[in-house]
């Protein structure tokens, strides 16, 4: 989910127009005090390791190769560190132990900005949350190939920590290709 620019002032309704503040340029009303800052949406995202494999999950009503890592917004009192466990359990329907973090990354696109953590899945069947995904896939930690954009750029970080340095593969892309 991203927040879209206004069009018009949400205080006063007066059509908006592009102003300097804090150092760029940013819808603002020049009626009133509303400025539209875009600052970005907080996601956590998570590595998910079981067994020497990590899990990656295809979201409801994405193509079928689109499969990424668990992912979901912070809520309102939690702590990054809080929602990359919850997701994991949410979405996985197995225990998870939160392990190192890995670092943030601007997602551009869509407005967020992505906290990526390591996490050690629990043993047992994996419960999809069917209500978000659609299929997921184990795939051993030496075969998996991150993407450019959104949470790839850290599981590729988190990939060389490890001595791995795949090649980028587009999204979508096959991970056993």
């Amino acid at each position: 989910m991203t927040q879209p620019d206004f069009q018009y002032c949400p205080m006063c309704r007066t059509p908006l127009v592009p102003r300097t503040h804090g150092g760029r340029e940013r819808l603002a009303c020049p009626a009133c005090d509303f400025v539209q800052w875009r600052n970005p949406i907080a996601v956590v995202a998570a590595i998910v390791e079981r067994a020497g494999k990590i899990v990656l999950v295809r979201s409801l009503g994405r193509p079928p190769t689109w499969f990424g890592l668990v992912a979901g917004f912070l809520e309102s009192g939690e702590t990054p560190e809080q929602a990359v466990i919850r997701e994991v359990v949410e979405e996985l329907g197995i225990e998870a132990l939160r392990g190192a973090f890995v670092g943030s990354y601007p997602f551009e696109r869509l407005n967020q900005i992505i906290f990526v953590y390591h996490v050690l899945g629990g043993a047992g069947p994996i419960r999809l949350a069917e209500d978000e995904l659609a299929a997921y896939q184990e795939i051993p930690i030496e075969k998996v190939r991150p993407w450019p954009q959104g949470t790839g750029p850290g599981l590729r970080d988190w990939l060389a920590t490890r001595g791995f340095h795949p090649t980028m593969a587009d999204f979508g892309t096959p991970q056993d290709e």
